[in-house]
């Protein structure tokens, strides 16, 4: 594809601001279908490198608010009965083996993350550039989200089977579900654990991608640099 053409594939939002900015254009004209995917690639990369060296770690969900994960909300009430009766231990034993599950299951997905970046087309790269904010974590949860539900779940449930009272909160669970008191992932609590470590995962991947288009120039990425700096009008 030609580089006008480029500007043209971006669409409306592109179209206008070419319109209007005659610089920007020019700029963004000088980017090929290869640039862009270099740049998208480079990005997806290097946001999913941070998100799972961030999370797979010691601390990485128990440590950070923003993708802690908490008890479930059927658990949560029988976790204040048993705090009532000294039992605070045992509450602070299953919140710790969640979020340790977690931890130790997101570095399972750098592999599978990097295989869909290979994956991806030209044509995948362009519709990223082009609805800019989180598309490129979209991108990632609709290609991996599915595959790495599969691969996170036997680590899950290696990580909790430890603790005696998931046994019996999958129980009572099940009950609850059966009467609509509870969705059915909340029923079983390593799919539980396993939904919030992948929204925990996202949730960081999308950080670094913002980090990215807001100031690619700070990436120390060439290819970033050209691709996000040229849209981004830096």
């Amino acid at each position: 594809m030609q580089r006008r053409q480029f500007i043209s594939s971006l669409g409306g939002p592109a179209l206008l601001l070419a319109a209007a900015c005659p610089a920007w254009a020019e700029t963004v004209s000088a980017l090929s279908e290869s640039d862009a995917a270099s740049g998208i690639r480079a990005a997806l990369e290097r946001g999913a490198a941070a998100a799972v060296a961030s999370l797979g770690r010691a601390d990485g969900f128990l440590g950070n608010p923003k993708v802690r994960i908490p008890l479930p909300r059927f658990l949560n009430e029988a976790a204040k009965l048993l705090r009532l009766t000294g039992q605070q231990r045992r509450v602070e034993d299953i919140e710790v083996a969640m979020n340790r599950a977690a931890e130790s299951a997101v570095p399972e997905a750098r592999s599978l993350l990097i295989n869909a970046v290979k994956a991806m087309s030209v044509e995948d790269a362009r519709h990223i550039l082009q609805d800019g904010g989180d598309s490129a974590t979209r991108f990632f949860a609709a290609k991996t989200r599915e595959p790495l539900g599969m691969k996170f779940l036997p680590i899950v449930t290696r990580a909790t089977e430890r603790v005696a009272l998931v046994d019996k909160y999958n129980a009572l669970a099940s009950r609850g579900a059966s009467f609509g008191l509870m969705s059915s992932k909340e029923a079983n609590l390593q799919s539980y654990v396993t939904e919030r470590t992948l929204d925990g995962l996202y949730l960081m991947i999308g950080e670094e991608e913002r980090k990215i288009r807001a100031d690619p120039v700070a990436t120390g990425s060439a290819v970033l640099k050209r691709v996000f700096g040229a849209m981004s009008g830096r």
